[in-house]
């Protein structure tokens, strides 16, 4: 076999240089060159490059551009080539750049906006002089968490910018700032959030190199809106930068007003009446931020649809032990509410027996409690049991009592039904004890979790051990969903998985799923993740999470980006065979989509361009080979001319770590083709160069004996072929066929 490597892509040899009748080393055949003949015995002389003709008179306004001895020559209008060219790099550049989700213009004009006095002010500032369009092409909002500056953004830049400019908000994926990540297209409005705590941490030269990228935005008609987390904006020395201004959100809009357009624009106005009769429910809402107003929107939908739904299951108007039924004004002011005040009764003391004049709970019925804010109304035998173990995995005791057995213990307090009625609930005559109080019983676990930090790792213990299923349904992973929705910082995150990954890696990559899809702490859920891939622990659940976004139809080109880094830098990190068969198995049943197909091809030319990882390289050009095109494998026609097949090929096949994995798929395109008199040959030809070169002869023993038995449409054995093409005919009796080895 020759020490040399093949390069199908270089220049065929003049005559007398190379003859395919030569002996190669150890048996192969010189290489193989492309539309060369390779019978047994056939030479082959490279015709000369025959020079330009002149050009026609119609031909005289374009460019001539040929090749010749591996120059490029250019004649005429170079400045219509320079502007291919910039135009080529501009491509190339895109590949690294931040990607980001398209916004419909009418959409963002429909959605609840409300402006206050303040937020009128800024929006003035942000424009020119006062008149329409932006005042500069990068505009910095700076704003707290929670006070709407993305929707402040979206809705600037559909009103403000041209109705032909194209709208993105863009997803930071990257570890740190970098101008060279920002995107730049004619007629865009860009509008990205920086927000997260360490990634997205400001520093003077971005800022500098900002305001040059403030000119490239201004001649290309294009602009740049980046919303940022008041805790990142430390002093910058901003002053004035040409080309960038910056804003300042002090203040939320009004709490009532925001909740109200929510409700009008989802359908739900008569809420909105509800809402403006009761003193109570708009006491509760006074002061909240804009997320904290629109979550107090859902919530009184919930309210709503409970309601609905509970009169459609007891359409009497009391309720079994007589009392009347809750009204639907006082729903939505118990679901609004934040029960601080009743909670702080129930949470006030610590005891150890019940009193009837003492409201506080002992140990064992604050567990009873959260176990029903958890699991509402359910059987008896289930809140009860997931009550226990939240007791035992808190590992406390009663004081005096810990000498006693569980079952003296359990027997000596008060009976199950007393303790679940002091808690708030009721049992019906089916021993299901009837909890309905879902707005209380969210406040239950979120003043546990602010006011008991030592009782958060046991929370999160006991609700992923309880939880029935993975789905998103469950109640517990519902629970832990809102709760890292809520709550979701680069902490939390780590302290969720700590505990979850060795359990139920299942539930994890559930409550992640979700947390990566919502708008105010995806950005974190997806830092998260990229933090695991490396990790071989978490590396099941990352795949997890990216296999069901990338999966979905409809995924967006930034999401599937994203979801491709991660699964890209699994396969990187672990060497563990199982962890890069199971990337292999979800490039291989998602590559027939067109966003993850063009994901995955990005992929194969980013390792052939030595600038991506071999590994993850191979795994997508793997999974690529199951796609067909007429007849042939995708990857071998002219469709896919963006990947050098036959060096991939070659590539995997010298690599003893993918040899047989790569063998079985060309063994089925071959078997595919084998019967086709046209597409077989073809086929064999593409796939000839790949086996000749250094270290490939082992490679080519394998693939001719998984070939065995496999015959043309003229009953001739595709092995022999591969043989008799491949061994030189001086070396054959070294190196018999592989049917005849023995």
């Amino acid at each position: 076999m020759s020490e040399t490597p093949v390069d199908p892509n270089r220049p065929h040899l003049p005559a007398g240089e190379s003859d395919a009748s030569t002996p190669a080393h150890h048996g192969w055949k010189a290489p193989w060159r492309r539309h060369q003949d390779t019978d047994e015995g056939s030479g082959h002389n490279s015709a000369p490059v025959d020079p330009p003709d002149p050009p026609s008179a119609g031909q005289a306004d374009k460019p001539a551009v040929y090749t010749a001895d591996g120059a490029i020559h250019l004649h005429r209008h170079v400045d219509v080539v320079a502007q291919h060219i910039d135009e080529v790099i501009l491509e190339t550049r895109k590949r690294d750049v931040l990607e980001g989700d398209i916004q419909d213009r009418g959409v963002l004009l429909q959605q609840p906006f409300v402006r206050s006095e303040h937020w009128d002010e800024v929006w003035g500032q942000a424009l020119h002089h006062g008149a329409a369009g932006l005042r500069q092409p990068v505009l910095i909002v700076v704003a707290p968490r929670s006070f709407g500056s993305t929707t402040f953004a979206l809705r600037l830049l559909a009103e403000q910018t041209d109705g032909r400019t194209a709208m993105v908000k863009l997803d930071a994926d990257w570890s740190s700032p970098s101008r060279g990540r920002l995107p730049l297209e004619k007629d865009h409005a860009y509008q990205l959030d920086l927000k997260h705590p360490v990634n997205d941490a400001l520093s003077a030269d971005f800022l500098n190199a900002l305001s040059k990228h403030a000119d490239n935005l201004r001649g290309a008609r294009s602009s740049l809106v980046l919303t940022v987390a008041q805790d990142l904006w430390t002093d910058h020395h901003l002053g004035e930068r040409s080309g960038i201004h910056v804003l300042r959100l002090r203040h939320a809009p009004d709490a009532q007003s925001l909740i109200e357009a929510h409700l009008d624009t989802n359908g739900y106005s008569q809420l909105v009446d509800v809402l403006r009769s009761s003193a109570a429910a708009k006491a509760s809402v006074r002061g909240l931020s804009a997320v904290g107003a629109a979550r107090a929107a859902r919530t009184a939908v919930e309210a709503l649809q409970e309601h609905i739904h509970l009169d459609q299951q007891l359409p009497q108007p009391a309720a079994a032990d007589g009392t009347e039924r809750l009204t639907l004004v006082q729903r939505v002011e118990a679901a609004l509410t934040d029960w601080r005040v009743e909670l702080d009764s129930r949470f006030g003391e610590s005891t150890t027996r019940h009193s009837s004049d003492n409201p506080s709970l002992t140990l064992e019925d604050r567990c009873l409690l959260l176990a029903l804010a958890v699991w509402q109304s359910a059987p008896m035998p289930q809140v009860t049991h997931s009550a226990s173990k939240l007791q035992e995995s808190i590992a406390s005791s009663p004081v005096g009592m810990a000498a006693l057995s569980p079952a003296h213990s359990a027997f000596s307090s008060r009976g199950l039904r007393r303790r679940i009625m002091d808690v708030g609930a009721d049992v019906d005559t089916q021993d299901t004890v009837l909890f309905d109080r879902p707005a209380y019983g969210r406040a239950v676990l979120e003043y546990v979790w602010d006011n008991y930090d030592v009782m958060r790792d046991p929370l999160i213990a006991w609700l992923v051990s309880t939880a029935a299923d993975a789905s998103p349904e469950d109640r517990a992973v519902r629970v832990l969903t809102e709760l890292t929705v809520r709550h979701g910082t680069v902490d939390y995150l780590e302290r969720l998985g700590k505990i979850t990954r060795g359990v139920r890696p299942d539930v994890l990559g559930t409550v992640m799923d979700n947390a990566v899809r919502d708008e105010h702490v995806g950005r974190l859920a997806w830092s998260m993740l990229y933090r695991w891939a490396a990790r071989s622990e978490y590396a099941t659940v990352v795949i997890a999470v990216c296999w069901r976004i990338l999966k979905e139809p409809d995924v967006t080109a930034s999401a599937a980006k994203m979801a491709m880094v991660r699964l890209r830098r699994v396969a990187q990190s672990n060497d563990n065979p199982d962890t890069r068969r199971s990337v292999l198995t979800v490039f291989e049943q998602l590559a027939s989509q067109p966003e993850v197909k063009h994901r995955l091809v990005a992929e194969v030319r980013s390792w052939q361009q030595d600038k991506g990882s071999a590994r993850s390289g191979g795994l997508a050009f793997m999974a690529l080979t199951d796609l067909a095109d007429g007849g042939m494998p995708w990857l071998m026609s002219p469709s896919s001319s963006d990947i050098d097949a036959v060096r991939a090929v070659h590539d995997l096949l010298k690599d003893t770590d993918t040899t047989a994995e790569i063998i079985p798929r060309l063994t089925a395109w071959i078997r595919t083709c084998a019967d086709d008199p046209e597409l077989y040959p073809q086929l064999r030809d593409q796939l000839l160069p790949a086996l000749r070169g250094h270290n490939m002869f082992q490679a080519g023993a394998s693939l001719m004996q998984e070939l065995q038995g496999v015959s043309t449409t003229e009953g001739a054995s595709v092995a022999d072929d591969f043989y008799h093409h491949l061994v030189d005919v001086r070396l054959r009796a070294v190196f018999p066929p592989p049917g005849d080895a023995a």
